[in-house]
């Protein structure tokens, strides 16, 4: 394979940043401000209700670089860094802000979905990460961006890899986007059966709330301020957030924080098998504690009445009313429920056994429907590999 390889900023015609345009600038109608939002990785993105615009009179005073249909329009800011899109016609005059870069390329050297793809690949991004900068949001210069280097056959070779790429990539969407349906018919069949345990109580089911189905119920403690001490934490004393519980599947099995025998002292123990509800972020959110542990007071834990109550029916039947509940956590600039939802909140429990009998027929469709999703994922992770795979090729000179 003999390519030739040029800089970036070597095989353009255009290569300008985009303009500085303040807030007080921008209009609700006008000449289209494309933003780093809707460069996708690969793909232009739509963003509706979020587009922006100036108007004609902000465009000639502040001479503004106007974007091209088939224009290629680099983020310099993540994620990742150096992603690329070419900007469709869409029949409005466009210019784009600070943070992105437009390039027109040589017609004659470069094409630009030639470019477009190896923007996609490892190689590319290797070279992309080596030259960024910045402590808390890494972003590349345009200097350093036209730094990078690009493989370069003859454009008949380019037109036939791209084309191949491109009869490669449709398949491969193709293949994802039915992974993700799958995926997502396997967690509605689960939530469908679960639904419709709850929404069909029996004759001998009773209304009780939570309190009345449990030994220990209230909100989780964290007393000192400010919370971010450093002396609470650090020790062995597992500390859960609203986090961990949405991240959770049924049990709570991780943690990312702990607890010094200092933050033990200004919180609580709860023991394992508490069922863990969210109630400020991620709200109505459950899981069951697999572990000892203390939590804030953005968390209600319950510690139900064996004679009463079985743990895992209890957490299956909160899964069942968590739309309703964070609709009524609705309202505020942040989401948020309080204690008096749940001491007032009716909830449908059979009796002990029927109790039993309902978790060991969720308990088996969970596993079925978990093993379904690891299934899903795996096929999506392969796709993901398979065009890392075909790019590496592509560019490598392995698709004669």
């Amino acid at each position: 394979m003999t390519w030739q390889t040029k800089k970036l900023g070597e095989v353009c015609e255009v290569f300008a940043d985009g303009d500085w345009i303040e807030k007080k600038d921008q209009s609700l109608e006008g000449i289209r401000l494309i933003q780093t939002g809707n460069v996708g990785n690969g793909v232009f993105k739509e963003r509706g209700e979020k587009a922006r615009y100036i108007s004609e009179k902000t465009f000639k005073r502040l001479r503004c670089t106007e974007i091209l249909p088939t224009d290629c329009l680099i983020s310099r800011l993540p994620d990742p860094v150096g992603r690329s899109c070419i900007v469709p016609d869409t029949g409005e005059k466009m210019i784009t802000a600070v943070d992105c870069t437009i390039i027109r390329f040589q017609k004659e050297t470069i094409l630009s979905q030639w470019f477009v793809y190896y923007s996609s690949s490892q190689e590319y991004q290797n070279q992309i990460n080596k030259q960024v900068s910045g402590a808390t949001r890494q972003r590349i210069s345009r200097n350093n961006l036209g730094l990078i280097e690009i493989p370069l056959p003859k454009i008949p070779e380019q037109q036939r890899i791209v084309a191949i790429l491109d009869e490669a990539f449709a398949a491969i969407a193709t293949a994802k986007e039915n992974a993700e349906k799958n995926l997502q018919n396997a967690r509605e069949l689960f939530e469908s059966y679960l639904q419709s345990v709850f929404d069909n109580p029996g004759d001998g089911w009773k209304e009780k709330t939570l309190d009345q189905v449990s030994i220990t119920f209230g909100r989780g403690k964290s007393k000192h301020r400010p919370r971010n001490e450093k002396t609470l934490y650090g020790g062995k004393y597992p500390f859960i957030q609203t986090g961990d519980i949405r991240n959770s599947n049924h049990y709570i099995t991780e943690y990312s924080q702990t607890y010094s025998e200092i933050g033990l002292a200004q919180s609580k123990l709860w023991p394992k098998g508490t069922i863990c509800i969210t109630i400020a972020a991620n709200i109505a959110e459950t899981g069951i504690l697999g572990f000892d542990a203390c939590f804030p007071d953005s968390v209600i834990g319950l510690v139900v009445n064996p004679k009463i109550a079985e743990m895992n029916f209890v957490e299956y039947l909160l899964q069942s009313f968590k739309a309703r509940l964070q609709e009524k956590g609705k309202g505020s600039a942040q989401d948020n429920l309080n204690m008096g939802t749940f001491e007032n909140q009716l909830f449908p429990i059979p009796p002990l056994p029927e109790q039993h009998s309902i978790v060991s027929k969720l308990d088996v469709l969970s596993a079925e429907t978990k093993k379904l999703e690891a299934i899903y994922r795996q096929k999506l992770a392969d796709l993901d590999e398979l065009k890392k795979s075909v790019l590496q090729k592509a560019f490598n000179g392995g698709l004669a």
